[in-house]
């Protein structure tokens, strides 16, 4: 049913001729954000992340020679992928150090706010999870995948990017690590009870339909999927923290991709912006009943920046927007 998925070890499936590519790891802000809380908050769930202590001992992949131009302009399937693959596996180091503490290694958090599945309950009861066959896409170092191992359930961990499920392994479990495209997942139709991902894929892909199809044939009749993504009100806003951050900058509507590009014009990151109805729209065309859309509230103890998330902005628009999808 997985083939190549053992514990223990990454499993790299290439693409399928079905999709040409697709990103798969959460980079949680507006393409700019890279910063994060510093300590985990008071109380949440999740034992003391091992993150900061020295990691995988490898050559790097080389840095572009320059700071990459940010720009808007158009970028399909495949540039998208192959830029957002590249990002990730030169920037999974720095990402796990510094997010690893807020993240944990064992959390489910949804999004920059903090909400914890544990709270949530966005799969279903956790006493309910064991036994569930349980996808997790743009998995990074696996830490939802590892909460739903916890609760009994048997997930399988997937991204793009091999330098993050490298970390993944650095941190252990006992389930799959697939590195794999989500636009052309490598399971049999029918393969899995539910699947969540955590800012994962879905802001990356230039058509996120493609993804959205693919999970819905690996989910069994009346599987859940449930996915969060920057809530597309920010995109009309500056991604930053303060007070500049309040004033809208620019349309809504304007579906332009933001793209970093090196001096060649060849794209090192690439982020996608779909209106509210228009992730309602794809929800739909892709087979799934919408059944909830959760837009976190900050929280009063999460008093922590996250690059363009702040208590400030947080407090006044939504940061999140959580998808509930279940197929019939």
């Amino acid at each position: 049913m997985r083939e190549g998925a053992h514990p223990g070890r990454i499993a790299a499936i290439p693409a399928q001729s079905r999709a040409a590519a697709a990103a798969n790891r959460t980079r949680p802000a507006l393409t700019q954000a890279r910063g994060a809380p510093s300590t985990a908050p008071p109380g949440r769930v999740g034992r003391k992340s091992t993150t900061r202590e020295p990691i995988i001992q490898e050559p790097e992949t080389a840095e572009p020679a320059t700071e990459p131009e940010a720009t808007r302009r158009d970028a399909g399937v495949t540039e998208s992928a192959r830029a957002n693959r590249g990002w990730w596996d030169r920037n999974a180091d720095e990402y796990q150090t510094e997010h690893g503490t807020f993240l944990g290694d064992d959390r489910f958090v949804w999004g920059p706010e903090g909400l914890d599945e544990v709270e949530a309950g966005l799969l279903g009861p956790p006493e309910e999870l064991s036994g569930r066959d349980v996808l997790e896409i743009g998995a990074g170092a696996a830490q939802c995948a590892r909460w739903l191992a916890a609760q009994g359930a048997r997930p399988v961990a997937l991204d793009l990017s091999h330098r993050q499920l490298q970390h993944a392994l650095r941190i252990g479990g006992s389930f799959p690590l697939v590195c794999a495209d989500a636009c052309a997942l490598p399971f049999a139709d029918g393969s899995f009870d539910l699947a969540c991902s955590a800012y994962g894929a879905l802001p990356f892909v230039a058509d996120p339909r493609l993804v959205l199809r693919e999970v819905r044939r690996v989910l069994r009749p009346g599987g859940r999927f449930v996915f969060s993504v920057t809530h597309p009100i920010r995109w009309a806003f500056p991604d930053e923290p303060g007070p500049e951050g309040l004033s809208v900058s620019g349309s809504y509507f304007d579906r332009t991709p933001y793209v970093e590009q090196d001096e060649q014009g060849r794209a090192v990151y690439v982020e996608h912006h779909r209106t509210l109805g228009d992730r309602v729209r794809d929800v739909v065309a892709s087979g799934f009943r919408l059944v909830d859309l959760v837009e976190p509230e900050w929280p009063a103890w999460n008093t922590s920046e996250w690059g363009g998330w702040s208590p400030l902005r947080g407090n006044l628009i939504p940061g999140t927007a959580i998808f509930v999808c279940e197929r019939d």
